[in-house]
């Protein structure tokens, strides 16, 4: 067993309740003031793990959770600068807890938010403190925290951006799939199509109206029809609505789509077809609104090196650490853009994100916090 895991076996109890007790502040993405208190219970937390970072940084608006940077500066001659992400907010309402508190039964831990991604940030908080503790060098780490991830991240992009910019390398404290990590994302674009018909009486004037309903079903098996699982693309109109009642030829309607794709080409292609729709009856008139919520991270040269050098680490460890491209986007996806090596999916060993399952293997934890304290040391230089 490596000194690293034999620090970290040591610290187990201790890792496990601060995972507990950082579980039981509820952070769901729509509850500012939670999240303001979340926020505030990850500072304390970091200070007390790590101590005082070289900077802090705390950016908030009236609506969004707050972002942070914390700076820890490199130690012991240590050149490198690693840009760490993780989110506190999670999928769950207020008031979760009072039916789905905490639980552990043996290796297994359960409670919203563990596994995507409250467990990533503990274990990469005691990985940094194993580090420090080794004497060895220590790259400059820069740490986001972000309060919006679940709803786009549209508060913290620019800033997540701004930090990885500066940074030689990305890790990403995301849970991993089925205990890989990951090294590619598809992009993501959420879309409304919005479509206005002709409201009339369906049964006295049913040559009149012009229905709204029959448009976006148009629209909808145009949608899924584009879809191209070979090339990684899924179309989803996930939720439609539309009309006022059901003797009333529905003079309005509307789809809300989700799309992945695993290329630009295919994003350029799905764009083509969204600003193309035309209604079956010129009468009626369809409106596309969205964006692509964050762009495609493809698996590049530098997100295999990283990679590599992972599952180096995992060896020395004594497991094997395989890697995997999933559908799911993060945080990684901006700083992939901008052309920056990206790991992402370092975070828990479990399953269940966004679902009443969810849970995390504190072996896994401890596992996983050594192999991001020796990631951190090779990432010295």
């Amino acid at each position: 067993m490596s000194d690293e895991n034999v620090t970290l076996e040591t610290a187990r109890e201790t890792m496990v309740a601060d995972l507990t007790a950082y579980i039981e502040q509820e952070t769901p993405s729509d509850d500012l003031e939670l999240l303001r208190r979340g926020f505030d219970w990850v500072q304390d937390f970091l200070e007390s793990r790590l101590g005082a970072p070289e900077m802090s940084e705390r950016h908030e608006d009236d609506v969004h959770g707050p972002v942070g940077v914390n700076v820890y500066g490199a130690r012991n001659g240590a050149t490198g600068n690693v840009a760490v992400l993780c989110h506190y907010d999670t999928v769950w309402p207020a008031g979760t807890l009072s039916n789905w508190p905490v639980t552990i039964e043996g290796d297994r831990l359960t409670g919203p938010g563990c596994f995507d991604m409250k467990a990533g940030l503990v274990q990469f908080v005691w990985g940094l403190k194993t580090a420090y503790e080794s004497g060895l060098p220590v790259p400059r780490v820069s740490l986001v925290l972000n309060g919006d991830e679940e709803i786009g991240s549209p508060a913290s992009r620019p800033i997540i951006e701004q930090v990885a910019r500066e940074a030689d390398a990305v890790l990403v404290f995301e849970a991993s799939a089925d205990a890989a990590v990951k090294t590619a994302r598809k992009g993501v674009g959420m879309f409304r199509v919005e479509v206005a018909g002709v409201e009339s009486h369906a049964g006295l004037d049913p040559e009149r109206g012009v229905s709204a309903i029959d448009e976006v079903s148009r629209v909808v098996r145009s949608l899924h029809d584009a879809a191209d699982l070979n090339a990684g693309t899924s179309v989803n109109v996930g939720l439609i609505s539309g009309g006022s009642r059901s003797n009333v030829t529905a003079g309005h309607a509307e789809g809300q789509v989700d799309v992945r794709v695993s290329t630009q080409a295919e994003a350029d292609r799905i764009d083509a077809l969204l600003e193309g729709l035309e209604p079956h009856n010129p009468a009626a008139s369809i409106h596309v609104t969205g964006e692509w919520n964050r762009p495609v991270m493809p698996r590049t040269e530098g997100n295999a090196r990283l990679y590599t050098l992972a599952r180096e680490e995992a060896g020395a460890l004594g497991f094997d650490l395989a890697e995997i491209s999933v559908g799911g986007a993060s945080d990684g996806n901006f700083a992939s853009a901008l052309g920056l090596p990206v790991l992402d999916g370092l975070g828990a060993v479990g399953e269940g994100a966004h679902a009443r399952h969810e849970w995390v293997s504190v072996d896994g934890m401890v596992q996983r916090a050594a192999l991001a304290a020796r990631m951190l040391l090779r990432l010295a230089q």
